[in-house]
């Protein structure tokens, strides 16, 4: 079974695009490790737990049910509560690579960290699975290889899009400001500045409805190699899935 690591932000991180791989892939039976920027286990972002001050959206933005269950399961767990610092991270210990997103101001000690940009980097190097979902993409863009290229620079990928980015916005900019807007330049317009062309950014069908374990169509994911992304928590289930499809395929 593989070692699985998954740094988070001390705060502000998705909680379906972590709990519900992180639900999986423990009951296929591979360890998962967390990591954080201090060592003290870290903080969702409480709106897409709570659904407070999300308006008339509230159902249609925060973490669903399913999300919800499987993140309150994790948060229990003994690795979450014991996560490691990010100066300790033990590359060459890891099988495989989790990148959560998250859209709220604490995410950017996670996207900005050069630690974490590093420990990227070496799994790229390596040919280890990584996966990535929405701002997690974001994280491994901004990682460099030895030549000073991003790792996605020639390799096909997806992310948080500019219209989900701008639609959520919208949405809630009247009352939430810019909330959605964890940057001025939205994350694909920056993602697609990094890759061999932007025509390696594969946006994917209109994410019309959240996936689920019986609707796993509904998601979408892109792989190359040993890289797997995804746009949004919707994507959540079928990421997951494709990932532990991925392990399976390295462990044999």
């Amino acid at each position: 079974m593989a070692r699985i690591l998954i740094p988070l932000p001390a705060q502000d991180y998705d909680p379906s695009e972590a709990g519900i791989p992180w639900k999986l892939l423990t009951a296929r039976g591979h360890t998962i490790r967390f990591a954080t920027p201090d060592g003290r286990p870290a903080q969702a972002d409480p709106r897409m737990l709570d659904g407070k001050g999300l308006g008339p959206w509230k159902s249609v933005l925060r973490a669903d049910a399913t999300a919800r269950e499987a993140h309150a399961a994790m948060v229990q767990s003994e690795a979450f509560r014991q996560p490691v610092p990010y100066d300790d991270i033990d590359a060459g210990s890891v099988d495989a690579l989790l990148l959560p997103g998250g859209h709220a101001p604490g995410m950017k000690v996670y996207l900005e960290s050069p630690r974490l940009q590093a420990v990227v980097a070496a799994q790229f190097a390596a040919d280890k699975p990584v996966a990535a979902i929405c701002h997690g993409v974001l994280l491994a863009a901004r990682s460099k290889r030895a030549d000073g290229k991003s790792v996605l620079h020639g390799r096909r990928t997806t992310g948080l899009t500019k219209q989900q980015e701008m639609t959520a916005w919208l949405m809630t900019a009247a009352w939430l400001g810019s909330y959605y807007r964890t940057y001025p330049t939205p994350l694909q317009t920056e993602v697609q500045s990094l890759l061999a062309s932007p025509r390696d950014f594969d946006a994917g069908p209109p994410p019309l409805l959240r996936d689920t374990p019986q609707h796993l169509g509904r998601g979408f994911t892109v792989r190359d190699g040993h890289y797997l992304s995804a746009r949004w928590p919707g994507d959540a289930h079928a990421f997951a899935q494709a990932l532990a499809q991925m392990l399976d395929e390295q462990s044999h």
